[in-house]
């Protein structure tokens, strides 16, 4: 999983989840995050989101400017995607798809597209090292769309089936997770998984965007190749911490745009 970049990165995009809620229950602070984050990805449904969370949202990003991208799940609401699950690759394969729809219909009814897509929770992690769920994500894109970009973990097979397809892949570094000495995610369920110092949170993105670099767990120096950072919705704060991580990457010359 570890990575080797040795060029600087200029230019970043900054991805927050949105549209975590269902019916009368909201997670995230859309509206606030939308001023701050140039890329959006929406629950579409299968982890949180209901209809008009997504028409709402979608509506609220293209008047922002800020990029729509399906932010698709394991079929697991009561879990909020973070369950591992075990489903056949051409069920998750139509899944996806599904999801992929569902969100592009009200993207485009506002006037914009779905213009990306990144898995979420459990099969965002299991897509690292699963090549036969990361073949059944990509098959639903190319089954919703001829093609979209996929945004992933630097060195997984989600990225690589991407690329094997044709598929843009889009690395992507998480501003409020700790990694392990590999590259992977340090799994929520140990301590410390979930960064929730802000001033160690934006240290670690300028570092990201402009050394291509991370510290690890363990201490050690990972190099780290993105071209966009993730700020969690559902983190208390959210919104305050993504426009503070946009302040400091624009004051230490960071050009923070959306990638696709």
């Amino acid at each position: 999983m570890t990575t080797r970049n040795d060029t600087p990165m200029s230019t970043i995009d900054l991805n927050a989840d949105l549209g975590e809620g269902f019916g009368r229950w909201e997670l995230t602070d859309d509206e606030a995050l939308l001023a701050s984050v140039t890329s959006a990805n929406v629950a579409c449904g299968f982890h949180a989101g209901d209809p008009s969370t997504m028409r709402r949202v979608c509506e609220q990003a293209v008047a922002h400017g800020v990029r729509i991208g399906a932010q698709v799940s394991y079929r697991d609401l009561a879990g909020f995607g973070r369950r591992a699950m075990d489903v056949p690759a051409a069920e998750l394969a139509a899944e996806v798809a599904y999801q992929i729809g569902a969100l592009d219909v009200f993207a485009r009814a506002a006037g914009g597209r779905v213009a990306y897509v990144k898995p979420h929770g459990a099969l965002y992690n299991r897509a690292v090292r699963d090549g036969e769920q990361a073949a059944a994500v990509i098959e639903g894109i190319r089954l919703a769309v001829t093609a979209l970009p996929v945004l992933g973990l630097p060195g997984s097979e989600l990225l690589a089936a991407a690329a094997a397809a044709g598929l843009p892949a889009v690395q992507e570094a998480f501003a409020d997770r700790a990694y392990r000495p590999d590259g992977t995610l340090v799994p929520r369920t140990e301590e410390d998984a979930v960064l929730e110092d802000p001033a160690l949170v934006i240290r670690r993105s300028v570092r990201i965007a402009r050394d291509g670099a991370v510290t690890a767990a363990d201490g050690s120096t990972l190099r780290m190749p993105a071209r966009s950072l993730c700020v969690h919705g559902d983190t208390p704060g959210a919104a305050r911490l993504a426009a503070e991580i946009r302040g400091a990457l624009a004051g230490s010359g960071v050009d923070v745009r959306a990638f696709a």
